[in-house]
C-alpha cells in the first residue's frame, strides 16, 4: 500500500471517533440550545467550511443548472431532514438506541435499490437484511411488550428511511460536481432548510451564555464532528477504495451508544448491545457486498 493510502487508512477510525462521539456532543448541546436552531448553525457553519476548503483546493464549486433539483431534493432528505429528525428522536428517546437504529439505513437502501436502480439481492444483501431485521427486533420488541417504544424511535428510524431515500435518489440521479462541491451545498441546503424551520418554529434566536459542558460540546460538533470530519473524509475517500472508507463508519454507532454510557450516563439494555451487534454486522454485510448487477 502506499504510504499516502497507509496514513490515509488511520484516518479512518478518527472520522468513527469524530462521528460517533458526535451524538453525546448534540444531546449535550440540547440541553441549552433549541433542535433547529442547533441544526441550522451546525449545517450551515459545516457548509461553509467545506467551501473554504473547495476554493482552497481549487475544485470547482459550480453545479449545472439542470441538476438543481436533483441536488436540493437529495439535501433535504440525507441532510435537512435526517439531522432535524434525529435532533428530536435524541430529546424524546435514548441517544444510544438513537444512534443503533439510525444505522439501520444500509437495510432501507437495499430495499429501495431494488425497485429504483434494479439491483438484485445477492447472497451478501440478503444476509445484510436478515441481520438487519434481527437488529431490529432486539431492539424494539422488549420496548413494545413494555410499552416503553417511544415516539423518539419513530422518528430515528424515520431519519434512517430519509437518509437511504437521499443516497437512492443520489445514486439515480447523479449530479454532475465534484464530491466535495455536492456535499458542501447539501449542507448549505439543510443549514437553510433547518434556518427556515428555526424561524417559523423558534424565531429569531436570542443570543445568550452557555454553561461550559455545552460550549465544549457545540464546539465539537461544529468544528469536530462536521467540519474537520467532512474534511478527513473527502480526504479518505479520494486516497482509498471507497468500500474500505464506508465500512470505517460502521465505527459510529459503537462508539456513539459507548459514548452516551461514558458522557450521558445511560444505560443500555442487554437486547440494545445485541441489536447493536446485529445491525453493524447487517451494514457491513452490505457495504462489502460486490458490485451490484443491474
Amino acid at each position: 500500500m502506499p504510504q499516502a493510502s497507509a496514513r490515509s487508512l488511520l484516518l479512518v477510525p478518527l472520522l468513527g471517533l469524530l462521528w460517533g462521539f458526535n451524538w453525546p456532543a448534540v444531546r449535550i448541546s440540547l440541553t441549552e440550545i433549541a433542535p433547529w436552531t442547533l441544526r441550522a448553525g451546525g449545517m450551515t457553519f459545516a457548509g461553509l467550511g467545506l467551501v473554504a476548503v473547495a476554493l482552497a483546493r481549487g475544485v470547482r464549486l459550480k453545479v449545472p443548472a439542470a441538476h438543481w433539483a436533483r441536488l436540493i431534493v437529495a439535501g433535504i432528505l440525507s441532510i435537512a431532514a435526517f439531522n432535524v429528525l434525529l435532533a428530536f428522536a435524541q430529546l424524546m428517546a435514548p441517544t444510544s438506541r438513537a444512534a443503533i437504529l439510525t444505522f439501520t439505513m444500509p437495510v432501507w437502501a437495499t430495499l429501495m435499490a431494488w425497485p429504483v436502480l434494479g439491483e438484485r439481492f445477492d447472497r451478501p444483501r440478503l444476509i445484510g437484511l436478515g441481520l438487519g431485521v434481527a437488529g431490529l427486533l432486539c431492539l424494539g420488541l422488549p420496548l413494545v411488550r413494555a410499552g416503553q417504544f417511544s415516539p423518539g424511535l419513530a422518528l430515528a428510524l424515520l431519519a434512517s428511511l430519509s437518509w437511504a431515500l437521499g443516497t437512492i435518489i443520489t445514486k439515480r440521479w447523479p449530479v454532475a460536481a465534484p464530491t466535495l462541491s455536492i456535499a458542501a451545498w447539501q449542507l448549505l441546503i439543510g443549514g437553510a432548510a433547518a434556518g427556515i424551520g428555526m424561524l417559523v418554529f423558534e424565531g429569531v434566536p436570542v443570543p445568550k451564555a452557555l454553561s461550559a459542558p455545552v460550549t465544549a460540546a457545540l464546539a465539537f460538533h461544529i468544528l469536530g464532528a462536521q467540519a474537520l470530519a467532512y474534511f478527513l473524509w473527502f480526504t479518505v475517500i479520494a486516497r482509498l477504495p471507497a468500500g474500505i472508507a464506508s465500512l470505517g463508519t460502521l465505527m459510529v454507532p459503537a462508539v456513539g451508544a459507548l459514548g452516551s454510557v461514558l458522557l450521558l450516563g445511560e444505560r443500555p439494555a442487554a437486547s440494545d448491545w445485541v441489536g447493536l451487534v446485529l445491525v453493524i454486522a447487517a451494514a457491513g454485510s452490505i457495504l462489502v457486498s460486490p458490485k451490484p448487477v443491474r
